[in-house]
């Protein structure tokens, strides 16, 4: 057995240049310390949101689809208002009710995220605030032919605003992948056409979304898939790759018509107040991405 050469892991760490810690004067005791943020003074501006983003957590979300359940991981922000008077905001707080929500089980819904903004308010004693959470979402899915099964996923994000004045609102969204095929190339050429990947995006508003009762996230997924060329598949075999490329040269989309067609639907559902639809193609041929987005407001 070789003997040990190097010098004790103390002495390595000071040799690399680690040094003993700074006998200081400062107090070590929370109640001791000068706290700069809670400085009252006039600091020229209020300030509409503050506080921390990219903060990743487990979640839990609710699906109409297989899985029912499931965790996964979000993407938070977290924010408040900031009184002019007030110099800043005590950012560990909001860490710490994030941490409160996930002992209890956090799961996404419309009344959880109301209850942690309104939350959010009184513990930064402020008059606002607003989290945003994105998060992927699995969901099963059947090949067309061979019925092959397998977890297909999207983007969705939810966002929660609450203040004094105007209560709460919010907006909703995902982002799905899908397959669009090229109009102008199938008409101009002999044979084939070519098609590429596209992703839809869709933000939308409820009238009332705590009585919304289907999964905001199906209904918006449902709009995007059904109006492409054809959805995409986590599974395929031969068969279903037949099925495939033929249902997408039979329903070929530019991508103002794909926003065009999402729209309506969402236009049909009287559950929605107001959305945004955004197409983005990578085309197959082309050195850009081809891109179209609409906006609309139900009077």
């Amino acid at each position: 057995m070789e003997t040990n050469i190097f010098p004790t892991k103390q002495e390595r760490h000071k040799r690399f240049g680690s040094v003993p810690p700074v006998k200081g004067d400062k107090p070590l005791n929370k109640e001791e310390m000068t706290d700069l943020q809670n400085t009252p003074n006039d600091f020229l501006f209020a300030i509409n949101s503050v506080g921390i983003s990219n903060v990743k957590h487990p979640l839990i979300i609710e699906s109409d689809y297989k899985p029912r359940q499931q965790t996964t991981v979000g993407t938070f922000s977290l924010t408040t208002g900031l009184q002019q008077m007030s110099k800043g905001i005590n950012m560990s707080r909001l860490t710490e009710l994030l941490q409160e929500y996930y002992l209890e089980g956090f799961n996404v819904t419309f009344d959880r995220l109301y209850s942690f903004t309104k939350d959010l308010v009184e513990r930064m004693e402020q008059s606002s605030a607003q989290i945003a959470v994105q998060f992927p979402w699995f969901f099963e899915r059947t090949s067309p032919s061979l019925q092959k099964s397998g977890l297909a996923h999207a983007e969705a994000f939810m966002n929660v605003n609450y203040d004094h004045d105007n209560g709460f609102s919010h907006e909703v969204g995902i982002t799905v992948a899908v397959t669009t095929l090229c109009p102008c190339s199938k008409e101009i050429s002999e044979y084939s056409a070519h098609n590429q990947r596209g992703y839809v995006t869709i933000k939308a508003k409820f009238y009332n979304p705590i009585e919304f009762i289907p999964d905001w996230k199906v209904t918006l997924l449902e709009a995007a898939e059904t109006n492409a060329s054809s959805m995409l598949y986590p599974i395929l075999k031969r068969p279903d790759e037949k099925a495939v490329t033929e249902r997408a040269y039979e329903n070929p989309r530019f991508v103002e018509d794909m926003v065009r067609l999402v729209a309506a639907d969402l236009y049909e559902n009287e559950d929605i107040k107001s959305f945004m639809v955004e197409c983005r193609n990578e085309e197959s041929i082309h050195m850009h991405d081809a891109i179209a987005r609409l906006t609309y407001t139900k009077g």
